[in-house]
């Protein structure tokens, strides 16, 4: 387990256009959510506003990519933060897929066979070229490393790479899989809470798990 200093509050951005076309989104930039993800951010917004107040003292992060900057615009105007404040990181983008991005699933599997174990929460195949759970662990442990204020942060990301930073916050034993600790996969529009090793789901979304 690796202490961040504060509160986070880890979210998984909403539908996009992608998820609903079921096709491979990895590290592409800009996918833009769809109605449904939307009203997912929009139920994240007034869910925190109503737990935390607005204006809350929150540092705002989000991975580079389009439909979490869209998914954490949403949020903040439901708790009257100022958007162009945010950090933006890539560290904190979603795992990378390679020559995969912006392929159906379906062709993918046709090629490669099974992708992803619904009961395992994980990929079990990554991109010749992409990234593994490993790999995300790499560049999200000195991103954690480099937070040292003491304050509350908001953190906007992805399904797999938000199972990677809540699994290196929490800690526990290393996924059988993946070679590093991945927590349970949430549904998209869902919000994590984590404090001294501890985690809350403050926020159940209503997406694709």
């Amino acid at each position: 387990m690796i202490q961040l200093p504060g509160k986070a509050f880890i979210a998984r951005h909403g539908e996009t256009v992608f998820n609903s076309a079921k096709r491979m989104q990895g590290a592409l930039l800009h996918t833009p959510l769809t109605r449904a993800g939307m009203a997912q951010a929009e139920k994240m917004g007034a869910d925190l506003a109503a737990l935390l107040g607005k204006k809350p003292p929150l540092e705002l992060w989000s991975s580079p990519t389009g439909r979490a900057l869209q998914t954490l615009a949403i949020i903040a105007e439901h708790l009257e933060l100022d958007w162009h404040e945010a950090h933006q990181d890539a560290r904190l983008a979603e795992i990378g897929m390679g020559g995969w991005d912006g392929k159906p699933y379906a062709e993918i599997e046709a090629e490669h066979g099974a992708i992803f174990d619904r009961d395992l929460d994980v990929f079990v195949r990554t991109a010749p070229d992409g990234e593994d759970y490993a790999a995300v662990a790499g560049r999200l442990t000195p991103w954690i490393a480099d937070q040292t204020a003491p304050r509350d942060r908001l953190i906007v990301m992805h399904g797999a790479s938000s199972q990677v930073l809540r699994g290196l916050l929490v800690g526990g034993r290393p996924h059988p899989v993946c070679g590093t600790i991945v927590a349970p996969r949430l549904p998209q529009g869902s919000v994590a809470m984590i404090e001294n090793g501890r985690e809350t789901i403050v926020v159940t979304g209503s997406g694709a798990n």
